[in-house]
């Protein structure tokens, strides 16, 4: 091979390998940053969720262990977006608290808390379990609500990037987010299946499967 030939096979190498590393970068700046969320969670999140995701009580959710594309969606759904009025979730504590998230910031926090141990719960009314249990695992055919299990599964799992994970969650909060999608606008207007099932169950039956759900695990 002439000196002409072995400099074009060593420039073709270096720009193939210039090329792999340009990707190698460009992989590592779309991989969520664990330390970024796990700050941004300590200044923004932790007074209401906890540091670990673990919230203490009702009135906030747990978010330990939830899929990290839901916690992204519900994050963009609190803040207005172009061309829109209002949120698709009106929630003004939380509008407050993404209104300086970048995009990235969210896929952060979100992996962050993705990738901590949910706590479980516990259900605390024996007497409407089984009523729970049915509407989770059968739904009630009479009013055309499915299984709650058919979406998110028979251990409240739920599916990555589709469904959420259900398991454990306070009782309080999930009967709070039933009650506001059957007010649609205004309220939580971001999930028109879930608006259309919850508008069909009566308080009683909210009260219930949310309570067995916090049993679920």
């Amino acid at each position: 091979m002439n000196r002409l030939g072995k400099f074009l096979v060593v420039l073709h190498t270096a720009a193939g390998l210039s090329g792999l590393a340009i990707q190698a970068k460009a992989a590592d700046q779309t991989k969520p940053d664990l330390n970024r969320g796990q700050a941004i969670a300590a200044q923004v999140c932790a007074s209401c969720h906890g540091a670990d995701g673990n919230s203490a009580g009702g009135a906030y959710p747990k978010l330990a262990g939830q899929h990290p594309e839901y916690l992204v969606k519900q994050l963009k759904d609190f803040k207005t977006q172009p061309g829109a009025k209002q949120p698709t979730r009106n929630n003004a504590i939380m509008a407050g608290m993404v209104a300086a998230l970048t995009d990235a910031d969210m896929v952060n926090v979100a992996a962050y808390f993705a990738s901590q141990a949910p706590k479980p719960g516990y259900a605390h009314n024996k007497d409407t379990v089984a009523l729970g249990q049915k509407i989770y695992r059968a739904g009630v055919a009479d009013k055309g609500v499915p299984a709650c299990a058919s979406c998110h599964g028979p251990t409240g799992q739920g599916i990555p990037s589709q469904y959420p994970r259900l398991s454990g969650q306070w009782a309080e909060y999930t009967v709070a987010q039933l009650n506001a999608f059957t007010q649609g606008p205004g309220a939580r207007n971001n999930n028109e299946a879930m608006h259309a099932i919850a508008s069909r169950l009566s308080d009683s039956e909210i009260k219930a499967v949310a309570d067995y759900i916090a049993g679920l695990h």
